[in-house]
């Protein structure tokens, strides 16, 4: 009986054992199953591993106190490390259904307004600078504020965009601080006011550019100098071109110049002094190239004392009977490069002044206007120096002179140097023109000194005249030598003048081919009373 109970009990505590058991794992597998939603922890795996392996034992016992450690099931993601105390611990919740990015991603910023480009840029857009382009507001402050910053920066670009008019006064674009080769960039409208009060008492220039290295202006705009309401008063101020003495009508009246209708916005009278359209002064390495000037007040575009200047693929256009209104004004400049551009205004398509060497003028457009010429030079007593120019491949249609040199009676310096080639007239008046009795007012006093002029040569030079095929009018005192001349063929058009001969008057030089007509007016060789160039006019 005793062995039976002993028996009995070693069953029954058995038994207990495998019930346990069984109890056990499947608790185990409850919360493993439970542990998959949790977040995964961030901790090193292996370290978890190891943590788990020691706390094993302990399960039962962390049941009973409510935090149990779970069990990481085989090829799932590593358990949690230990839970803190209970007293710590913050109750888990549970995460969305997917877990957001970390870290956050940082919300988005809107888009700034367009506003004045900020430090390191290189493009400065007047219209972010204020300016309205509306052709009525004045835009000047815009534009001064975008060269400002366009000034500080090498290499910058200053834009005017297209599709829009801008209103813009005098202004200067000015060094000699600013960084070098900056671009004007015009593919818009600049308009000159036609109001007397933005000129004051007048002023010699509207746009100019001082004392820069390396600008350039280009682009596909328009500087529109809304000349009409300066020529108005014409020809009552305005000096006019000797030349036109030559030029008689068949009727024997006097040229008369039509009526310029167009008042300005006050009805009131311009300043006397008119103002060039675009100027360059002081400047090194300009280009202009693209651009269209038209209806400037005076001359178009001018270089003052600049050095490697080229301009090409640009166009000026202004009436025919617009008073003064040169194409192309060089004075004091050198290294000079304009080629393949179409030049109509109501004076010399290009003036040559005083102070210029090593200009080179080719493929230009030339008409209406009063030709290419060098001077007037030696004006009021001043002395002039000219050398080394060449002008070639140049059409001329309508114009008042073709090629020609003109001074002044008194004053001193020289012009030598100078080749003028394959240029083709059409209807010209005065193909082929030296002047040194020059005179822009209705008398000039006689004097005896003058511009020295020597080495200057024409060579295929064809086309059609209306008035003179050449008319050389020399210094009596000086006169004009080494004047060359190689295939001249100039034939008359009779319109609505009176027809001359060619005409010489103390100009000594050579034919080198027969001439059409025959230039017979022209002296062979040298003067025999000639004497040595003075000290005050040589340059």
């Amino acid at each position: 009986m005793v062995n039976m109970r002993g028996f009995s009990f070693r069953s029954l505590a058995f038994m207990f054992f495998i019930v346990f058991l069984v109890w056990s794992a499947s608790f185990d597998t409850c919360i493993a199953r439970r542990g998959k939603h949790w977040r995964q922890s961030r901790s090193n795996p292996a370290s978890l591993a190891k943590k788990k392996g020691k706390s094993h034992g302990k399960s039962h016992h962390q049941h009973h106190t409510g935090v149990p450690k779970p069990k990481a099931p085989p090829h799932k993601a590593p358990a949690l490390p230990p839970p803190v105390p209970k007293e710590k611990a913050p109750k888990p919740k549970a995460p969305p259904h997917k877990a957001p990015a970390f870290p956050p991603p940082a919300p988005k910023e809107k888009a700034p307004k367009p506003s004045p480009p900020q430090k390191g840029s290189t493009t400065f857009n007047v219209l972010d600078f204020g300016a309205k382009g509306n052709g009525k507001s004045d835009d000047t402050k815009a534009f001064q504020a975008a060269w400002a910053a366009a000034c500080k920066v090498a290499a910058s670009t200053m834009i005017v965009p297209a599709e829009y008019a801008f209103l813009v006064g005098p202004i200067s674009f000015s060094g000699p601080y600013c960084q070098a080769d900056i671009v004007f960039q015009l593919d818009g409208t600049i308009i000159a006011p036609s109001n007397a009060n933005a000129w004051g008492k007048g002023l010699f220039q509207w746009l100019e550019f001082t004392k820069l290295v390396g600008i350039t202006i280009q682009g596909k705009g328009t500087i529109d100098g809304s000349g009409s309401v300066w020529w108005q008063d014409y020809p009552f101020e305005d000096p006019i071109d000797s030349e036109s003495e030559l030029i008689i009508p068949l009727n024997n009246t006097v040229q008369q110049h039509p009526p310029m209708p167009i008042r300005n916005e006050l009805n009131g009278k311009m300043p006397g002094i008119k103002p060039t359209a675009l100027r360059f002064y002081g400047s090194f390495n300009v280009t202009v190239t693209g651009i269209t000037i038209q209806n400037s007040p005076q001359c178009h575009l001018k270089f003052d004392n600049c050095v490697g200047v080229v301009v090409h693929d640009m166009r000026v256009s202004s009436p025919g009977d617009s008073p003064n209104t040169d194409g192309i004004h060089l004075q004091n400049s050198k290294d000079v490069l304009i080629h393949s551009t179409d030049l109509a205004c109501g004076d010399d398509c290009v003036s040559i002044q005083t102070g210029c060497t090593n200009v080179y003028i080719h493929n230009v457009n030339c008409g209406p206007g009063h030709g290419i010429s060098i001077g007037g030079l030696g004006k009021d007593n001043t002395k002039a120096c000219v050398s080394n120019i060449t002008v070639r491949d140049i059409v001329m249609h309508g114009t008042m002179t073709g090629v020609r040199v003109k001074t002044w009676q008194g004053g001193s310096g020289s012009v030598q140097g100078v080749l003028f080639s394959n240029i083709q007239v059409s209807e010209v008046q005065l193909p082929i023109v030296i002047d040194q009795f020059y005179c822009d007012k209705s008398k000039c006093k006689n004097q005896t000194s003058a511009v020295a002029l020597s080495g200057i040569t024409y060579e295929n030079i064809r086309g059609t005249y209306t008035v003179k095929p050449v008319h050389f009018a020399c210094s009596d005192a000086l006169p004009c030598m080494d004047v060359s001349l190689t295939t001249i063929e100039l034939k008359p058009l009779q319109e609505q003048y009176h027809l001359y001969d060619p005409f010489c008057w103390q100009t000594f030089g050579e034919l080198n081919t027969p001439t059409m007509p025959p230039i017979s007016c022209l002296q062979i060789g040298k003067p025999s009373g000639n004497h040595p160039q003075r000290d005050y006019d040589a340059c």
